[in-house]
């Protein structure tokens, strides 16, 4: 009588799902491309203020050298002195720092209200109203230098600070409003929704949730407004006086009958520079979380 063996039993494959499955590593190479592009991009970015640099504590006649030197030889702090003796340093610059603070301040006030207004209440000619604000920014903004010149001259408002101030609310606010926006469509509206059922008004709801996830998105784009108010140098030029001058003109003054004096002017514009430098230090955490959490949709 024969027997018959019974087959051996298959181990069952136990297969790995597609979602479980570990992801392969990026190539190293991939890595080392990215880092040597955002390496080159620093590199292209960050010349031009290490030369101003350079060329500001070097000796005036290395500036003119016709065989230039990355690293100067010699350092030296007689072009500070001599930017500061060629003309009125502090009164530019004070009148630089109430014009730009003044403008943050009032489009930031203005903007949010106008942002707040856009993208939480429905009314009509509300489409127009987007559109029209990104119309503002695609005008050249030399193009309006008549009108606005002939304009506050009826005012009485040239070479006043005040219709400096209003020139640059100009183009300025709307960019404020554009961007304020996006920060405010972001913050969902159940938020303030939640609150005013906890027995918020809707000014409580505001100030207590949706304020505080604005503040990055604010800092961010007085930030933006502070920096095209104070390197602006057209309008500045075309409305002021030289007794009226504010920072960016006054560079001018290096630019004489017997050539431009580079060296002191690389030196003044470092010393312009230090403003934006110690604004972006106090604010740079609020910045950079600003950037990030502005995409700006609907």
């Amino acid at each position: 009588m024969s027997v018959t063996k019974a087959p051996a039993e298959v181990p069952a494959v136990t297969k790995t799902p597609a979602a479980s499955r570990p992801h392969p590593r990026r190539p190293r190479k991939t890595k080392a491309g990215w880092n040597l592009l955002g390496l080159l991009l620093f590199v292209v970015v960050g010349f031009p203020v290490y030369w101003m640099l350079n060329t500001a504590f070097k000796p005036a006649k290395d500036a003119i050298d016709p065989d230039p030197h990355f690293f100067p030889s010699t350092f030296t702090l007689e072009n500070f002195r001599r930017a500061l003796d060629i003309a009125d340093f502090w009164g530019p610059v004070g009148r630089s720092l109430v014009v730009s603070a003044v403008v943050v301040v009032i489009g930031i006030a203005v903007g949010l209200l106008a942002a707040l207004a856009i993208s939480r209440f429905a009314f009509r000619g509300r489409k127009i109203v987007i559109v029209g604000i990104l119309a503002v920014q695609m005008v050249p903004l030399v193009a309006m230098i008549i009108p606005v010149f002939l304009l506050l001259n009826d005012l009485g408002q040239y070479d006043k600070l005040t219709g400096l101030i209003i020139t640059y609310l100009t183009f300025i606010l709307p960019f404020t409003v554009w961007t304020l926006r996006g920060f405010i469509v972001n913050i969902p509206k159940e938020l303030e929704e939640a609150a005013q059922v906890d027995g918020c008004t809707p000014t409580g709801a505001f100030l207590r949730v949706v304020f505080p996830l604005l503040a990055p998105g604010m800092v961010a784009t007085s930030v933006y407004g502070f920096i095209q108010a104070w390197n602006e140098y057209l309008y500045a030029l075309m409305l002021m006086s030289q007794q009226n001058q504010t920072a960016t003109v006054w560079l001018s003054n290096f630019i004489t009958k017997n050539g431009t004096e580079y060296a002191p002017m690389m030196a003044g514009s470092t010393m312009m520079a230090v403003p934006i430098v110690i604004l972006f230090l106090i604010v740079q955490r609020k910045m950079a979380a600003g950037l990030t959490a502005g995409a700006v949709k609907g």
